[in-house]
């Protein structure tokens, strides 16, 4: 019983490590979008923040769309880890 809660302990730890943690893309860095969206690179994500400071934040997850190479497919493997919180 010991090695089966030690055996389950230890996968769950495992799961959560390959889970990408949130990230708001209204105050996030464009090195923190980088690193916690799937298929967003640097430039993607310097993209993101440019188009953030010059026209504001980002009120739904369709917005992010109107940023160049942010498509739908983009948003949606993301959606999950995408908050939109304005502080």
């Amino acid at each position: 019983m010991k090695k089966i809660i030690v055996l389950l302990s230890a996968l769950s730890c495992f799961v959560f490590s390959l889970v990408a943690s949130a990230v708001n893309v209204n105050t996030a860095t464009a090195e923190d979008i980088a690193k916690d969206l799937k298929g967003v690179g640097q430039a993607k994500a310097g993209a993101i923040v440019l188009y953030r400071e010059k026209n504001g934040a980002f009120k739904s997850l369709k917005d992010l769309t109107k940023v160049k190479g942010i498509g739908a497919a983009t948003v949606d493997k993301n959606r999950e880890n995408i908050q939109l919180e304005v502080k």
